[in-house]
């Protein structure tokens, strides 16, 4: 009671601040829209492009002017849009003179300072986006007499302070985004009154506190997103059951804590659920399986721990899934492998076990798969690389770091289907026993292949010339491994080259000028210059041979370790 009394008390101290001295205004018309205009081009310090220089002027009649609507009914100016034109300035006080204004759209400019209080004044407004700007001061708590308002853009400004409970006045919202800024302290309960409310975004601040129940009341929500504040606390079991037509849940980034709630599975409607980079535990509810419209599923470095339910296999739709860096264990279900849709699968950094099966080739979109692990403990799956890997031809990123993976064959023939991949950017197999040697093929990945890491993998025999097709190879690392013979003299054909590391192998021989043509060579992951030549030398000679190969390895900066293996 006594909260609902300061909250009705603060109500009238507002109205009689900002709205009461609407009886001493002058009464405005055409002219005095055409003057405020003029007021607002007169604070404007930078317009690059010239758009008011040559538009807004008093011998052009309003309705001319570039981003002014006319309502010629009225004789007013009904919209203002100067979005994307990088102006620099700030809202001068008379802006709240333009009472008809319905629309006033300013994203993506340079206009700072506070908003004037004036503008609550703007009773007619609907629409109003003042986003990639860099307002400054509190979050104006006139905003909720502006009780047409429908949609509220505030995002990546510098607005500090709190949220403002006065919001909640402003009754018919129906979009409020106030992510990217700088503010702090709870979320108003009193935004659980705005029940026309269909997407609220909070994004980006440093909000804290548990997110109010009475969210979950506002039954027209579609979108609620918190993502990358300070908030903790646990989500109510029931909040499906009061949220039929949400449609996406963003909570990343925060610290909230508990299980999932059950409920989850009564969201119907929910096609993107992130969860990712809180403190969740317990299993993965198996009710998830019932969500089947959902397309991104993000659940990420939490606590869960369990298995992965085989009911994901159900999620149809879904084209995300990230369950990394959490306590998983058990297997990969291989119901995972039949939802076509899939474009992205993050599993790294778990306690999976288990093999990678041939169905994999099933997930045809698949652009990014990460099944790493992390240096002391996660995935260890075993088992042939499935040749079925070529069949992924829109696949961009393969990470199989520091599993236990290996080839069906000496010729390493599943690199050889993956050059099916014309797309593959990364490839990443360091850590896997593959026993076997690099084909010649994996000159077919040389229109995509930007980095590829094959360190510690048992690989023997020699280099193969054709890495010299890898033109747009940036780093390479094939250290570690049981290769013979010299670095092929194609290698300087590598142009884009800034990072490769071939230390413990069994290579000798000169490489100096052929590693010299690499200009764009900005890093080597070695140590010192030695290069061993066959046979024996006299002392002499071959200090001075190497002291010829020293000063052409530093002439282009590059230090490598070459030794022996």
């Amino acid at each position: 009671m006594e909260k609902a009394l300061r909250s009705f008390l603060l109500t009238l101290l507002l109205l009689f601040h900002y709205v009461m001295p609407t009886s001493a205004m002058t009464r405005t018309n055409v002219s005095t829209d055409q003057l405020t205009l003029l007021s607002l081009k007169s604070q404007i310090s930078s317009d690059p492009f010239h758009y008011l220089d040559e538009s807004w002027s008093p011998a052009t009649y309003v309705c001319h002017w570039v981003g002014v609507t006319y309502d010629y009914r009225h004789q007013r100016v009904k919209s203002l849009n100067l979005s994307n034109m990088i102006l620099t300035g700030t809202i001068p006080r008379d802006f709240g003179n333009l009472t008809f204004l319905v629309s006033h759209d300013l994203r993506r400019n340079k206009f700072h300072g506070n908003l004037p209080q004036e503008m609550v004044h703007l009773r007619q407004l609907k629409f109003l986006d003042l986003s990639l700007n860099k307002f400054s001061g509190e979050v104006p708590s006139w905003f909720g007499f502006l009780d047409q308002l429908q949609y509220l853009y505030l995002r990546y400004n510098s607005f500090t302070g709190s949220i403002p409970p006065s919001l909640s006045n402003a009754s018919r919202l129906e979009t409020l985004v106030i992510s990217a800024n700088l503010l702090e302290g709870n979320i108003p309960e009193e935004i659980g009154n705005l029940h026309n409310l269909k997407y609220l975004s909070m994004e980006i601040n440093q909000l804290t506190g548990s997110i109010p129940f009475t969210i979950f009341n506002i039954s027209r929500i579609e979108v609620i997103a918190f993502t990358d504040n300070r908030l903790s606390g646990d989500l109510p079991n029931g909040l499906c059951n009061r949220l039929p037509l949400l449609k996406g849940l963003h909570l990343t980034g925060n610290k909230l804590h508990g299980h999932m709630p059950t409920s989850l599975s009564n969201c119907s409607q929910l096609q993107i659920l992130d969860l990712s980079g809180n403190e969740f535990d317990r299993r993965i509810r198996t009710e998830i399986g019932r969500l089947s419209n959902l397309q991104e599923l993000y659940l990420g470095s939490n606590h869960f721990t369990g298995i992965i339910p085989q009911e994901i296999g159900n999620l149809v739709n879904l084209v995300e899934l990230g369950v990394e860096s959490n306590q998983i264990t058990g297997s990969i279900p291989i119901s995972i492998f039949n939802i076509s849709s899939l474009q992205i699968v993050l599993l790294r950094e778990n306690n999976l076990k288990g093999s990678l099966p041939r169905e994999i080739g099933h997930l045809t979109k698949m652009q990014l798969l990460y099944l790493d692990e992390n240096r002391f403990t996660g995935n260890k799956l075993s088992g042939l690389i499935p040749n079925s890997l070529g069949y992924l031809t829109h696949l961009h990123f393969l990470n199989l770091w520091g599993n236990n993976l290996t080839s069906s064959d000496s010729s390493l023939s599943f690199l050889t289907s993956l050059t099916n991949c014309r797309r593959l950017t990364v490839l990443s197999l360091s850590l896997n026993p593959l026993n076997g040697m690099l084909p010649v093929s994996v000159r077919n990945f040389s229109k995509s292949l930007v980095n590829f890491y094959a360190a510690a993998c048992n690989i023997n025999g020699q280099i193969p010339n054709e890495v010299g097709n890898l033109t747009n190879l940036i780093d390479l690392d094939l250290s570690n491994n049981n290769f013979i013979g010299s670095i092929p003299t194609s290698i300087h054909n590598l142009r884009n080259l800034q990072g490769m590391s071939f230390p413990c192998n069994k290579l000798t021989g000169f490489i100096g000028d052929h590693i010299r043509k690499l200009q764009h060579l900005g890093r080597v992951k070695a140590r010192a210059l030695r290069v061993k030549k066959r046979g024996r030398r006299e002392e002499g000679e071959g200090e001075e041979e190497g002291k010829k190969e020293e000063d052409q390895a530093s002439s282009v900066k590059i230090i490598m370790d070459f030794r022996r293996g």
